[in-house]
């Protein structure tokens, strides 16, 4: 065993310079530059190992200010604000798939070197911050015992969790603290093998319908597609019946859903596939097409043929769109959230915040911030700007690693999940 690993350490220093990209890229966009894939034995990786935040903040624009609103959580995730400006938060980590190649062994002791050694919360904390210092001066145990709780949304004075293997209804009464009875059960979620667990959820403009992301069940296949029914798709559920359709599919690994405000049409982040090189695969941002096929696991970013992939479907490619935004290689986007009422205006007034969780498959990072990304007209209009940074540091080590993103309207704030510090931040405009 010993022998292996320090073969397989070796064999990543030889590939780590396939690993680099190409500065000269634009991998941000509507139509960004995808290059060929570069395959290797072992894909190379690296992690940003964590040191800690210290005395240190995130970086955020002139004219905001950050505070952490609360500490020492569980694997902080999503987040949902309630009408009366109570903050939720879903807590834990999931999944269960078996490893099925030495190298998926190999990925798995890099991961967890860039992964907080906090044991799963598996519920959901209450957080009120009730005189806006910043700081929640309430923290309760809002709901427990669940089981690897990601998606949150309210609807009609209901608060529904998506689980890793249900959709959850729990009655809520505005203020107050604590769920004591059993959540009811809207419909069950594929839950086999898991390899993406999170289930990501927003409901509809006019609340009726609960759309829910499920991820693949492998990277590209591999585990064969008998364990990938309704996978790698985005469900509409209905509400009241809990009866659901599938919406979307080819859609790899939706980690958050919102709803675009001027429009009311549902908005994913995507992780890409792995293994193809450091910038083959754009992780991305799009609008959710009904009846649409997003290429998974036959080609990604369109009609780019995944070669690995057998049996080859041409038919399945000729089908695939193009999503509508990328957001670089290996970023890990899983946290959406648009600004809406105007946002925090000039600059920051119409589009959506990412949270970018960061690479653990190429040798120079990617992601580990938060970015914007500009909207008119209901759709992107321009490159992402950096709106949270700092969670590296100069040698690359990782402070922390943001999750899920949420604007409150009410108070002009956003509020970032990080699941490595166990923090969550808040940043609104000075004063």
């Amino acid at each position: 065993m010993i022998r292996a690993l320090m073969t397989a350490s070796a064999m990543l220093l030889v590939l780590s310079a396939c690993g680099r990209s190409d500065p000269g890229l634009r991998q941000t966009g509507a139509d960004p530059d995808v290059p060929a894939i570069r395959e290797s034995l072992v894909p190379p990786m690296k992690i940003a190992k964590p040191t800690g935040w210290g005395d240190q903040l995130p970086t955020v624009p002139a004219g905001f200010t950050v505070t952490a609103l609360a500490t020492s959580l569980q694997i902080p995730r999503q987040m949902l604000v309630l009408p009366n400006g109570d903050i939720l938060v879903a807590e834990g980590r999931g999944g269960n798939a078996p490893a099925l190649r030495p190298k998926d062994i190999i990925a798995g002791v890099i991961k967890k070197q860039g992964n907080t050694k906090v044991e799963s919360g598996d519920r959901i904390t209450l957080l009120r911050d009730a005189d806006g210092d910043g700081r929640a001066e309430v923290r309760t145990v809002f709901i427990d015992n669940l089981d690897a709780p990601y998606g949150l949304a309210f609807v009609d004075g209901s608060i529904y969790v998506a689980n890793q293997d249900a959709l959850l209804r729990f009655p809520y009464t505005e203020g107050q603290t604590r769920v004591t009875g059993a959540g009811q059960e809207v419909t069950k979620l594929p839950s086999q093998i898991n390899h993406h667990w999170t289930k990501s959820l927003t409901a509809s403009a006019d609340g009726q319908t609960l759309y829910v992301g499920i991820g693949s069940n492998s990277n590209a296949g591999e585990r064969g597609m008998a364990v990938e029914e309704e996978r790698a798709v985005v469900w509409a559920i209905d509400r009241t019946t809990g009866a659901r359709r599938t919406m979307a599919t080819g859609i790899r690994n939706p980690t958050a859903l919102a709803i675009e405000p001027t429009t009311g049409a549902v908005w994913a982040v995507v992780n890409e596939r792995d293994e193809i090189g450091p910038q083959a695969s754009p992780d991305y941002l799009t609008s959710v097409r009904e009846g649409a096929f997003y290429g998974w696991p036959y080609s990604y970013w369109g009609q780019h043929v995944d070669p690995r992939v057998h049996p080859q479907k041409p038919e399945m490619v000729a089908k695939a769109v193009v999503p509508d935004y990328a957001l670089g290689s290996h970023v890990a986007a899983l946290g959406l959230s648009f600004a809406v009422n105007g946002g925090f205006g000039g600059a920051f007034s119409q589009g959506a915040f990412v949270g970018q969780h960061g690479s653990w498959n190429r040798q120079d990072l990617s992601g580990y911030k938060v970015v914007w990304v500009p909207f008119a007209n209901g759709r992107p209009s321009g490159q992402p700007v950096d709106f949270a940074t700092g969670f590296l540091t100069s040698d690359g080590r990782a402070r922390g690693r943001p999750v899920g993103v949420t604007f409150d309207a009410g108070r002009r704030i956003l509020f970032v999940a990080d699941d490595l510090s166990n923090t969550i931040w808040r940043i609104a405009p000075r004063g």
